[in-house]
């Protein structure tokens, strides 16, 4: 873990560095000038708002490039431990080819990877969501799916980074 104080006192090609794995690179370089940050959650905060107001196009470019479901439960990830917790890294071949065939209707439908926080679900809450989002609008599943990014990224960003509770930002710097 890293502290937000050392985040904050980062090169802006240190922190992008950093911080690629966790969220798209232009994101990273957008949000690394708007330091200092007080807590990673006001860190977190700025990359939302970077990505609510991003253009539709930048958004489904976001969407497109976050691995897959599939391959998440195949692969592994930076969720692998997450994914194991929810059950899915030991479903039986019949669930697997159930999620596999409801995940490629889903991408056909949407044209990106189904994207859902897998903590605090298990492989039938799971499979239930990817049931009832395949049925949604576009729209509204491009703001479900950056929700679920959003709050991936929260995740990681709360295992990477260390808030201080001495560290204080002199106000003039904000």
């Amino acid at each position: 873990m890293i502290t937000i104080q050392k985040v904050n006192e980062l090169s802006k090609k240190d922190f992008v560095l950093m911080f690629c794995w966790i969220f798209d690179e232009k994101i990273v370089e957008q949000v690394s000038e708007l330091r200092p940050f007080p807590s990673y959650q006001f860190l977190h905060l700025a990359v939302k708002k970077l990505v609510k107001k991003s253009s539709i196009e930048q958004k489904l470019l976001l969407l497109q490039s976050f691995p897959g479901f599939v391959d998440m439960i195949t692969h592994g990830s930076s969720q692998k431990a997450d994914s194991k917790l929810a059950g899915l890294q030991s479903l039986s071949s019949r669930e697997y080819k159930k999620f596999v065939l409801l995940n490629n209707k889903y991408e056909k439908k949407f044209g990106f990877p189904f994207v859902i926080s897998v903590r605090g679900h298990n492989k039938h809450s799971i499979y239930d969501a990817l049931k009832k989002r395949v049925k949604q609008s576009e729209t509204e599943e491009i703001l479900t799916s950056l929700d679920e990014l959003l709050r991936i990224y929260f995740y990681r960003l709360r295992e990477t980074i260390q808030n201080e509770e001495n560290y204080h930002l002199d106000r003039q710097s904000m």
